[in-house]
């Protein structure tokens, strides 16, 4: 690695850990954010589902404001939005006021996964793609497991407002290093045209009615509210319209011709389902801690760090064997991995312990560690490189649609496989042996909740298992003939 590759790194690294730590820090502090705002829980979680909004309505358009305004100038404005926005969360006095302000925190968080990720598979070239996306990988695993524990920590020791200051001193430095080292290609300039603020719009209603159905579906009981039902309509007519107007126009603001380039068709369809399945088994996993193993947050956040260092171990094997082996080995070896651990959480039982919990954990881990490299490698090996900026933004809000479908799902059966376990259940059991009413029913909850969660363990490991037959549909090869076979990326190296 260069010097000039090393400052690169360690800048858009600092980005990409502030954006994704600070969308999992604030889940632990929500109550006691309400408790202090004197606001509801249900009010608070706008905190955490208003950020989401925003961080998707701006991630495609990722490449169209790379070329507008230039690299350099876009990342450094992400980044002084997302900073200026953190203080200001910091300072709310009102959960309207903190709502508000993770809004636009989340317009330039939303930017800065994207924008790394092309920046790093940019600066090393295709040759050494393997160990930028195990560098980028590793931040965007890692980043998730230390934000409750962070966010754990401080709501214990100091006070919720550090969860967002904290990001202040961290996005000062990130932004003076953007200004120093991260440059602007002159092959991403585009010409300014006048915007289709139309289909802009168009996207914008889609986008965020779409993330509003999945965020609070379950909350509003899903098909029962209008609201839910008038939104998904609105969703589905905005989205596609304004997918034939793009495909109409010759300079859009949403470049879906990407989509032109089977291996990144086919990637992304394989990341919908890796983030349906990764999503959803993440969220019941702390859940499950908590609510069964009676974990606080703390514990529980620490509970997930060797998840997190056994996908760096394997993003760190998988980066020096990925262009000489076939991508394909480490696709399903990756995703048995983690269909294997996760029916084995399937199995767990509320006299369940953490030694219980390490292995299957840790394998899931290594599993996603083999699968986000060769996975991101043939996405993106054959995308030009000034078409990269847009890829990569689309890419991620794939994956975040498919997380936020798998978590929307998983909440849903897990709250739904809780009452047909509790009502089955109870049809079998007599009070005898002068248990109290209140102690059967407290059995009878906590059996309850532990079926449901088997199931839904079971479901994530079904769901990993459905990837397998997509990823032999991927042409064979290695990552590096893949990217070989990319003229525009070849003229990058």
């Amino acid at each position: 690695m260069t010097r000039a590759q090393f400052f690169i790194t360690v800048t858009v690294m600092l980005g990409v850990f502030m954006a994704i730590v600070d969308m999992t820090i604030v889940n632990v502090a929500l109550p006691t954010i309400a408790g202090n705002l004197g606001a509801s829980l249900d009010d608070a979680a706008w905190v955490a589902t208003g950020y989401i909004l925003a961080a998707v309505l701006v991630m495609p358009l990722n490449g169209w404001l790379t070329a507008y305004l230039g690299r350099k100038t876009f990342y450094c404005g992400a980044i002084a939005i997302f900073t200026i926005a953190s203080f200001m969360c910091g300072m709310a006095h009102s959960i309207v006021a903190l709502t508000i302000c993770r809004m636009i925190q989340g317009l330039g968080g939303g930017v800065l996964q994207p924008t790394a990720q092309a920046i790093l598979f940019e600066t090393f070239g295709p040759k050494r793609s393997g160990a930028s996306m195990a560098i980028f990988g590793i931040g965007i695993m890692a980043a998730p497991a230390l934000g409750p524990v962070m966010g754990g920590y401080i709501v214990d020791n100091a006070s919720w407002p550090l969860i967002f200051l904290i990001n202040v001193p961290f996005g000062i430095l990130t932004f003076l290093m953007a200004l120093a080292f991260i440059p602007t290609p002159h092959y991403i300039e585009r010409a300014r045209r006048e915007i289709d603020w139309t289909a802009l719009g168009l996207m914008a209603v889609g986008l965020i009615s779409l993330q509003y159905v999945l965020e609070r579906g379950q909350h509003e009981d899903w098909w029962d509210s209008t609201t839910i039902v008038t939104l998904a309509i609105v969703s589905v007519l905005s989205l596609v319209i304004f997918g034939i107007m793009t495909a109409r126009d010759r300079y859009p603001v949403v470049n879906l011709r990407v989509f032109r380039i089977a291996s990144f068709s086919m990637g992304n369809v394989i990341l919908f389902v890796v983030g349906f399945g990764l999503f959803g088994s993440e969220l019941i996993v702390p859940l499950f801690f908590q609510s069964i193993l009676g974990m606080t947050a703390l514990e529980s956040g620490k509970a997930l760090i060797p998840n997190a260092i056994a996908t760096a171990v394997a993003m760190i094997i998988t980066s020096r064997i990925v262009n000489k082996v076939d991508a394909r080995i480490l696709l399903v070896t990756g995703a048995l991995m983690a269909a294997w651990a996760n029916w084995q959480l399937g199995g767990l039982t509320q006299d369940a312990g953490l030694d219980n919990t390490f292995w299957p954990r840790a394998l899931i881990g290594f599993g996603l560690g083999l699968l986000f490299i060769p996975l991101t490698q043939l996405m993106l090996s054959k995308v030009p490189r000034e078409e990269l900026a847009g890829a990569t933004g689309i890419s991620q809000l794939i994956r975040q649609l498919g997380g936020s479908l798998g978590i929307a799902v998983i909440t849903t059966l897990l709250t739904r496989q809780t009452a047909v376990a509790w009502s089955e259940l109870a049809g079998g059991i007599t009070q005898s042996h002068g248990a109290s009413q209140a102690t059967l029913m407290a059995l009878l909850a906590q059996a309850s909740s532990v079926i449901a969660y088997d199931y839904v363990f079971r479901l994530s490991a079904l769901l990993f298992i459905a990837t397998i037959p997509l990823i032999l549909f991927v042409r064979p090869g290695t990552a590096a003939q893949a990217s070989s076979e990319s003229p525009a990326m070849a003229q990058a190296a």
